[in-house]
């Protein structure tokens, strides 16, 4: 049997990357983009400055498939590029709508890209335009380039400050004028962006894969709050916003972030391994075999084998030619190869007692067409494990998630991740012998930070927890809308 799966998991954020002082500058940004493919695969983008020119290249599609040729260097000249991976999260998959975006100004061009989600880019948009604003696309990231051009200051690291300053949620920011490349961190850190240099050029990029593959080294992470600004006379580090702590993102480290990459000085491997670890403290299971979904339950898998003493066997197998079906940018693409992405290993299943390990659990349609697979090829008993808390939430910072009420823990009124009827209820639903979490507690234990700080949380836990961490502006005004429409509707 092939694995026919509906599109269930989060769809991921962007990409970015820039350079500033190297030669093979749109190369390197292209390899850059390459590594950091697993954060968007639905459009990619470069601009470089040469000479006095910028020049930019878009497409709709993979990396690889987009900038070829020996005449790249030629095509996008300049010791300096940023460059984006885009999945849509504001704005249609279209041309228009593709990173980097570039504008004219009066001091000058700038070229700009972004990782994450404008909370209350909605509203803004609406005070530009009636103030006599032009929009090109419906993206957020030209909210932020239309307020840069709005803005008083005379530097242009100070009207990008003067731009962010007037924005809300989640966002990493690499932009590039004639002189300088620009980077800059919303002031929770709640999207990554780490500093990074190649001999005599300075990276910006996503994750540590990017330096990796260009042969930089780690220099350090931007902080939650800073903006960075790199000139040929070297960093200048500037900090506009009042100091607040940093809550990163935690689904970087539960299934965003390459495993071979370093988040926040830790090992994504190792920490999504020291899941599976706390899973088997959590959830003791008399089976057979542990089988990771892959990819992205593996290390969990191989952590929960270690601990249970049960054998880890490659189950599922994954056809890695095949693109991440939920970042497709239709239901149709997604479907056509959503039936040729995984099929069982009989031999390691028939006859077993199977306990699945996967990332996460969403809408739970894919879980319950994995454990119809599995029972399908000959599986005595199906016991699913999911190696992050219930997704109670829905994110607003850049990762596309179901609404609440399409996420399936929320559907079944899970506020926790003990066995109780809500698990049971739900295991029936995926047709699962059981179902377990890890606790939000487990998840903390295995990032290695200790309990959870109710007050100030050290990550960004809110798909878990519901504690958002910023003003959710253009949700609430949805919101206030729906409720005034209902009291419209009762007076009647």
């Amino acid at each position: 049997m092939i694995l026919r799966r509906a599109p269930d998991k989060p769809r991921e954020e962007c990409g970015v990357f820039g350079i500033f002082n190297h030669p093979d500058a749109a190369v390197l940004t292209t390899l850059g983009l390459h590594a950091l493919q697993h954060r968007g695969q639905e459009a990619c983008g470069i601009v470089t400055f040469d000479d006095g020119h910028f020049y930019a290249e878009r497409h709709l599609g993979l990396v690889g498939d987009s900038f070829t040729g020996e005449d790249l260097p030629k095509r996008l000249p300049g010791r300096v590029a940023i460059g984006h991976n885009r999945y849509s999260t504001q704005g249609r998959p279209a041309l228009r709508n593709i990173q980097p975006i570039f504008a004219d100004l009066a001091d000058g061009g700038v070229a700009i890209a972004h990782n994450g989600n404008i909370t209350n880019a909605r509203a803004k948009r609406q005070e530009l335009v009636s103030g006599g604003a032009i929009f090109q696309s419906t993206m957020d990231t030209e909210v932020i380039l239309q307020l840069l051009a709005k803005s008083p200051r005379t530097r242009s690291t100070d009207r990008l400050a003067d731009a962010l300053m007037q924005v809300d949620g989640g966002y990493a920011v690499v932009a590039i004028t004639r002189t300088k490349l620009i980077g800059a961190r919303d002031p929770i850190g709640l999207r990554p962006l780490i500093l990074g240099k190649l001999d005599n050029a300075w990276v910006l990029a996503s994750e540590s894969c990017a330096l990796d593959i260009i042969g930089a080294e780690f220099v350090r992470e931007i902080d939650n709050g800073e903006i960075v600004e790199i000139t040929a006379e070297g960093i200048r580090s500037i900090r506009p916003f009042p100091e607040r702590p940093a809550a990163p993102c935690v689904f970087e480290f539960v299934y965003f972030a390459r495993p071979d990459s370093i988040v926040h000085g830790r090992s994504v491997y190792e920490v999504r391994r020291r899941m599976g670890l706390k899973l088997a403290e959590e959830h003791q299971i008399d089976a057979d075999v542990v089988i990771p979904v892959p990819d992205s339950g593996v290390p969990a898998a191989i952590g929960y084998a270690e601990a249970s003493g049960l054998p880890f066997q490659l189950g599922i197998i994954r056809n890695h030619y095949v693109g991440r079906t939920f970042i497709e940018p239709t239901q149709k693409l997604r479907v056509s190869k959503i039936a040729k992405k995984h099929s069982p290993n009989r031999g390691q299943i028939a006859g077993r007692r199977v306990v699945l390990i996967d990332d996460s659990v969403v809408r739970g349609n894919t879980s319950r067409e994995i454990v119809k697979m599995v029972r399908q090829a000959g599986a005595k008993e199906v016991h699913f494990l999911s190696a992050s808390p219930p997704i109670t939430h829905p994110d607003f910072y850049g990762i596309d998630m179901p609404s609440r009420e399409e996420l399936m823990a929320y559907r079944h009124g899970v506020n926790g991740a003990g066995p109780g009827p809500h698990i049971a209820a739900m295991a029936r639903e995926l047709k699962a012998d059981s179902l377990g979490y890890l606790s939000v507690e487990g998840l903390y234990d295995a990032i290695g930070l200790g309990p959870r700080n109710p007050d100030i949380p050290q990550f960004s836990d809110h798909c878990f927890t519901g504690d958002y961490p910023t003003r959710l502006v253009d949700r609430d005004e949805d919101k206030a809308d729906k409720d005034r429409q209902l009291t419209l509707m009762l007076e009647r």
